[in-house]
């Protein structure tokens, strides 16, 4: 039975939010749970979109984080398809929908994530350029990749990050045709940095995929409003029938910043600042999954755009908010499955954070695990083809142990004993 005295209020539907309603159940939250989502599908999943759904390989079910009944039967209150317009700090309420239905609340959760950022190139208006966040744009994606199949179409990716690399690989399966065009040298430059981006675009050129680097799309063309071709800033052209924007995500911040509570700043990623505890600038409102720049104790300040961390962020959020001493220390992990590479990745080396990397085991073969060290101690850590290392590449990080990279490096040494 609910008790009434508090309610707890949560802003976003995704995985953070659904795990947040969650948790606050399970540990046996009595007051009222209100979940506001601004899309009409309840909570689900986002790694599929560019995995297993896109490719026709899970069910358009089984993205969804609980069972739609579920909800009812815990008591959770889904607006679903209801967007959030307003935060009133000194009243404590929040106001939503068309109607502009008004709720007070005791604790706040934000978990509005984040949103593909757009092309500001002419054409983006055409019918046939896209992007990848939702379930509504795996869907359209999903047909039109395999109607490029079926006619020998072309796709064109701007940008070869994860989502790029995943769609491209995605199109391959179907037997579109596909160029992926990139700033950078190398795709996943700004992650692996240049001694491992190489190795995904072999990866790639071998199934059929055309890179296209340090370039960027500057205008999409067509005709009767359908796309016909893409343009580079070093004057190329490429032919296409269909774009996809994948050059990143931006925090949904705005509601954040209407009602005051401290942002970062864009230039570093932006995002709502948030402490251990994910709680913000105000005592009684949290942030949690993409839309949150927390304080790591590892790590220091940084904003994770990834399924583990809303996977976990949002229960160790539902924890604070119920006054409990939690700290959100996890290590950012994140995975990837391209054609017949499968990859986990824990840790965070940005560009200029490391000394060198280290690899032990055949990665010409793709079976392998990279480390990015600095001064004898690992930052990041990536297994490809390689399993059941999570745990002690994790280990090895957030315990900052100085290891022998010579030891390191050799796959006759258990990583296990390179743990203090």
């Amino acid at each position: 039975m609910v008790d009434a005295d508090q309610t707890f209020v949560i802003v976003g539907g995704g995985l953070a939010g659904a795990k947040a309603a969650e948790t606050l159940r399970s540990e046996g939250f009595s007051g009222r749970v209100i979940l506001i989502c601004d899309e009409r599908d309840h909570p689900y999943e986002r790694p599929p979109l560019s995995k297993g759904y896109l490719l026709g390989k899970e069910e358009r079910d089984s993205v969804f984080v609980h069972e739609p009944a579920w909800y009812a039967r815990n008591d959770v209150e889904l607006h679903l398809g209801q967007t959030v317009v307003a935060i009133d700090r000194t009243a404590k309420t929040v106001r939503y929908g068309d109607d502009g239905t008004v709720v007070r609340y005791d604790k706040l959760l934000i978990a509005t994530g984040a949103e593909p950022r757009r092309l500001d190139v002419p054409g983006t208006d055409l019918l046939g350029v896209h992007h990848l966040r939702r379930l509504a744009h795996a869907e359209r994606l999903k047909g039109v990749l395999a109607s490029l199949g079926r006619d020998n179409g072309h796709l064109v990716i701007a940008g070869g990050g994860w989502i790029g690399l995943e769609v491209a690989a995605a199109a391959r399966e179907y037997g579109a045709e596909v160029t992926v065009v990139e700033p950078e040298p190398t795709p996943l430059h700004g992650v692996l940095g240049p001694e491992l981006g190489g190795l995904f675009a072999d990866l790639h050129r071998e199934h059929g995929v055309r890179f296209h680097f340090g370039a960027r799309l500057t205008e999409i063309t067509g005709q009767d409003g359908m796309v016909l071709a893409a343009r580079t800033d070093d004057g190329e052209e490429h032919l296409a029938h269909d774009v996809l924007a994948a050059i990143g995500a931006a925090p949904r911040v705005a509601l954040a910043e209407a009602a005051g509570l401290e942002l970062a700043h864009r230039s570093r990623g932006g995002g709502i600042m948030v402490d251990e505890q994910l709680r913000t600038s105000d005592p009684d409102i949290y942030a949690a999954g993409d839309v949150a720049r927390l304080r790591h104790p590892l790590f220091g300040r940084l904003r994770v755009e990834h399924w583990a961390n809303a996977l976990n962020g949002g229960p160790v959020a539902a924890r604070a908010m119920l006054g409990q001493d939690v700290t959100y220390d996890r290590v950012p992990y994140f995975f990837s499955d391209q054609y017949d590479l499968g990859m986990e990745y824990s840790g965070w080396a940005p560009p200029g954070a490391y000394d060198h990397v280290v690899v032990r085991g055949d990665a010409g073969k793709r079976e392998f695990v990279a480390f990015w060290v600095k001064e004898g101690q690992v930052l990041a850590g990536m297994n490809v083809n390689v399993w059941d290392v999570t745990e002690p590449i994790q280990r090895l990080i957030k315990e900052r142990v100085v290891v022998d990279t010579e030891a390191l490096a050799d796959p006759h040494v258990p990583l296990e004993e390179l743990i203090a």
